[in-house]
């Protein structure tokens, strides 16, 4: 599936693919419809209904990852929101494995991620995850989200790599297209971002499961 001979840069998006999107998708999912209903005196499906068709309206947007618009637009503190549930920040499975084989083969690795910078700096501190890390690039400093073929041309100018031998992996199938059409070489979506989510059949890229059916012997 991957000749690492072949390839110099490795770009990992974060949620869904080195840790488990089972925290984010049971914040959106379930644990803010219910604050939400809560602080704003509605039932649940009420809650659920509102959130649904403003969250959908911006699927794939800075917007949508932005913790900052959401705080203004749904009138929450979000991140002390996201506070509440953060036990449930984990690594995926082989995750470390994964990252200690990529320093041992000398990788340039790069975190590249739409999370907004305060979630983010939150879970680095929760997992340790940096410290495996040349570089942590952000779609919130170069303005446009990964899903944007925008990303991905100020991605080049702000850093150098080689899109021929540089491996990106994400679960987003959006994103992937994004980065392909870019012209990035090799390209490796995650089936199953979320633990206690389903298995997914992945069948415009290349897929794994875990890191473990990458790693080099």
């Amino acid at each position: 599936m991957l000749d690492w001979h072949d390839v110099d840069t490795v770009m990992l998006d974060m949620d869904g693919t080195l840790l488990d999107l089972h925290y984010d998708n049971h914040f959106w999912l379930t644990h803010l419809p219910q604050r939400y209903a809560q602080t704003h005196g509605l039932t649940l499906q009420q809650a659920e209904e509102k959130l649904v068709g403003q969250i959908d309206a911006r699927r794939g947007t800075l917007e949508w990852y932005c913790l900052n618009f959401w705080s203004r637009e749904l009138q929450m503190d979000i991140p002390a929101v996201l506070r509440e549930i953060e036990d449930r920040v984990a690594l995926r499975p082989h995750t470390p494995a994964f990252l200690d084989a990529l320093r041992r083969m000398e990788k340039h690795v790069l975190l590249v991620t739409n999370a907004h910078p305060d979630g983010l700096v939150r879970k680095l501190e929760l997992t340790g995850i940096d410290r495996w890390m040349d570089g942590i690039i952000t779609s919130h400093e170069l303005r446009h989200a990964k899903e944007s073929p925008y990303f991905w041309e100020a991605l080049s100018r702000h850093i150098d790599f080689d899109p021929d031998r540089t491996l990106f992996v994400d679960d987003n199938e959006h994103v992937l297209a994004a980065a392909r059409d870019f012209g990035i070489g090799h390209l490796l979506c995650i089936r199953q971002p979320d633990s206690r989510g389903p298995l997914r059949e992945i069948t415009d890229f290349p897929a794994i499961h875990h890191f473990d059916e990458i790693v080099p012997l």
